[in-house]
């Protein structure tokens, strides 16, 4: 694996709370991302989302390549919004809060849309049906990876 991970606000929320119980997963998939030298992307979408009620002083920003949101993941994050808005309707989906359909469509927007990013890395459960969502609808480019998939079959270690 040498493409890019983009790491959502959930993984970084766990990463930074060693009480949480996924702390030791996010610790294991960022150690391992860091230690491989594979590029570690942060949207500004996940700062803005973080900074909420944490400060940005408190992400490992010098490990992080941060991903500005811009023109072009804008205009595929409103067709992606499409789907899930127009699914939600359907009864297909089961998200009632706007923002977070809207935060997520613009995180796979710019996952989907960055060649250097191939994957996406979260905590969040509720994604995955977003996900999901979109993907029957069209394939995103990206492969999708939640943190209590064990790192260790993520990239096929045998942990000895």
């Amino acid at each position: 694996m040498s493409d890019g991970f983009l790491l959502d606000t959930s993984f970084f929320l766990r990463l930074l709370k060693e009480n949480d119980p996924l702390y030791k997963s996010a610790n294991n998939y960022y150690k391992h991302l860091l230690n491989n030298n594979i590029p570690i992307y942060i949207s500004t979408i996940s700062i803005a989302e973080f900074c909420v009620k944490g400060s940005p002083d408190e992400l490992p920003l010098k490990n992080l390549i941060v991903l500005p949101f811009n023109y072009n993941h804008a205009v595929s994050a409103g067709k992606l919004a499409e789907i899930l808005y127009d699914k939600r309707k359907k009864g297909i989906l089961k998200v009632n809060e706007r923002p977070i359909i809207i935060n997520d469509a613009k995180l796979f927007a710019q996952a989907n849309q960055e060649p250097k990013i191939g994957y996406y890395i979260t905590a969040d459960q509720r994604s995955k049906n977003t996900f999901d969502s979109i993907n029957s609808e069209t394939k995103l480019e990206f492969e999708f990876i939640h943190i209590e998939t064990d790192y260790t079959e993520i990239f096929s270690i045998l942990d000895l």
